[in-house]
């Protein structure tokens, strides 16, 4: 029996009124995630992905169409996916009043995991990301790319089904950046964690997914992109990103996409 998907999008509409007027940030948006894919979702700003994020995660209701996360609603269900979401956000959100290891530790607290067991995972997790020598340095006391390691240690301590990056890597330099997504894609596939990545980085995109979405205005998949079919026949990232760029292009024909 084929598994169920973990992310299921049927449909969706998702209306807004904007300035008097009605504003579509999605339509008909369709698509699903099977347990274990690597999936990036990628286009330009106002292409419905920060709007399929929020659909995702229970924060809005779809005007139309049904959502499914884990097999239940999000919005209606909400409560039931505490704590099985995983998000790594654009910024690393760590309270500048606790240390390394407090921050990692926090999402377990608010789960009532016991003291001894959290403050373990935590310092598990940072082991993990290299940071164990900075345990108990504060945020301040860290570089960017060091606090956005804590916030990957908070979120794989919680040890969630569903694994969300949201633009996780666009507010570092490139150096510290590359390094990050290819330890992150290590700690993905050693823990067989189902991912989504949401950027508007074409190459991020190439580099990290498995299968990529392509959206466009309003909000909905315009193609998708095999992208471990492709290596697996002797591609290269370079080739999946000229592949996803193709997309976008021959999409400004049939919809309201552009690409600057």
């Amino acid at each position: 029996m084929a598994e169920k998907p973990i992310v299921s999008f049927s449909g969706v509409n998702k209306t807004f009124l904007k300035d008097g007027s009605l504003f579509t940030a999605c339509s008909d948006l369709s698509f699903s995630i099977q347990p274990g894919e690597v999936v990036a979702i990628v286009g330009e700003t106002g292409c419905g992905k920060s709007t399929a994020l929020s659909l995702l995660l229970g924060l809005q209701e779809p005007s139309h169409g049904s959502v499914r996360v884990l097999e239940v609603d999000p919005f209606k269900d909400f409560h039931a996916l505490k704590g099985k979401l995983g998000i790594i956000f654009q910024n690393d959100r760590l309270l500048p009043w606790r240390t390394a290891i407090e921050n990692v530790a926090f999402g377990m607290e608010i789960l009532h995991i016991s003291n001894s067991e959290r403050m373990q995972r935590a310092a598990h997790w940072l082991a993990r990301v290299g940071l164990e020598r900075f345990s108990n340095s504060y945020p301040h006391q860290l570089s960017g790319g060091m606090r956005q390691r804590v916030s990957i240690a908070r979120t794989f301590a919680l040890n969630p089904p569903l694994l969300l990056a949201d633009e996780a890597f666009s507010a570092l330099d490139e150096i510290t950046a590359t390094a990050l997504r290819n330890d992150l894609l290590t700690m993905i596939g050693e823990e067989r964690k189902t991912t989504i990545f949401i950027t508007h980085s074409v190459t991020e995109a190439a580099e990290l997914a498995e299968r990529v979405l392509v959206f466009g205005r309003p909000g909905r998949v315009l193609s998708e992109v095999r992208a471990k079919d492709l290596i697996a026949t002797g591609g290269t990232h370079a080739d999946v990103a000229s592949e996803i760029r193709e997309s976008m292009k021959s999409a400004r024909s049939t919809s309201a996409y552009s690409v600057a």
